[in-house]
């Protein structure tokens, strides 16, 4: 076999090869940016129900699902407790993504974080035991270990001290679902994202910096000083890392890239591709960061996801590049 052709089979192989077969699976935030990737993944081998209640997600991401027989969709909330039983019979995994993923619209509105990360993940929980479903796989983020000491941050990092609402209560959260799997035997996986981009996402660096060039393509305005430095994780890689670790080891795992990308390199990819004539203006941020609760310097260790078998594609800046693409390409 030639060696092209060899790259394109393991690069086959990489894109078709599926973890779970032939399983009941509810997504929550199916809708949203990595609820609707994750359905994209899932729904060929599996019965899929995508649970989402398009506050912020959109059914624009799913509608291509509608066709396949293994999709239902059902708008609903996570925190309506009765409506959500009633869907639950014969589940046999959750993948819990619901949540309010802006972490910026946490500090004008305290609540929101608490009442759409927190709360409703406790309601799923009780609505699991009551519905004797025993598996739960669930979406949480790098922002539960605030301005971590160490860099690449491992899993056994503490104390966890969250500098956003958004990361306190995922950090509650993780600790609701540790504490009924204990008591009621669920199988749980908790994943730790680093910055997740790529196709259909609709917050965060990327998207912002391409929104803010469509209404004034002569300049480009970046909060903080440009030296913030963080790990990406293509949603391709994440969604596949959620799907082969999940059930495996003590059940909590970091998901991102061994590298760092700043946010000045990123605004100059998005003008380079965008806008070139373009110029950037740094505005400042509390310590350099782009707003409080923001963490200025963030990368996880991955080597525990590495050493249960998960491999990733795309490196940060790689990722970056990509995403810059597929999220232009949609825009």
């Amino acid at each position: 076999m030639k060696p092209g052709r060899k790259i394109e089979k393991i690069f086959k192989w990489y894109k078709d090869y599926q973890y779970v077969k032939n399983k009941r699976i509810m997504i929550t935030g199916a809708a949203g940016f990595i609820g609707s990737n994750l359905v994209e993944f899932l729904v060929k081998e599996n019965e899929v129900l995508g649970i989402d209640n398009l506050s912020s997600g959109t059914e624009d991401n799913i509608r291509e699902f509608y066709s396949s027989k293994n999709f239902k969709f059902k708008k609903l909330d996570v925190k309506d407790k009765d409506e959500m039983k009633q869907v639950m019979n014969g589940i046999d995994i959750v993948f819990h993504l619901s949540a309010n993923a802006d972490v910026r619209r946490g500090f004008d509105d305290p609540v929101i974080d608490f009442r759409e990360n927190a709360l409703a993940t406790h309601n799923l929980l009780e609505c699991m035991r009551e519905k004797d479903v025993k598996e739960l796989v669930f979406a949480s983020t790098s922002a539960v270990y605030g301005n971590a000491g160490i860099i690449p941050t491992p899993e056994t990092y503490g104390p966890l001290k969250p500098i956003s609402h958004y990361g306190a209560s995922k950090l509650a959260a993780e600790a609701f679902i540790f504490s009924f799997s204990d008591n009621y035997d669920f199988k749980s996986s908790v994943f730790r994202f680093a910055n997740v981009v790529g196709k259909r996402g609709t917050h965060g660096v990327i998207f912002d910096f391409i929104e803010k060039l469509k209404k004034d393509n002569k300049r480009l305005e970046v909060l903080g000083d440009g030296t913030q430095s963080k790990s990406y994780i293509h949603v391709e890689d994440c969604v596949r890392g959620m799907t082969e670790l999940h059930g495996k080891g003590d059940g909590l795992f970091n998901l991102g890239t061994k590298e760092r990308t700043s946010v000045s390199k990123i605004a100059d990819l998005v003008v380079s591709r965008y806008a070139p004539n373009a110029k950037i203006r740094y505005v400042g941020g509390p310590g350099g960061a782009g707003w409080k609760g923001d963490i200025k310097v963030m990368q996880l260790d991955v080597s525990k996801a590495l050493r249960n078998g998960w491999k990733y594609k795309f490196e940060s800046t790689e990722s970056v590049k990509t995403a810059i693409e597929e999220i232009g390409a949609s825009a």
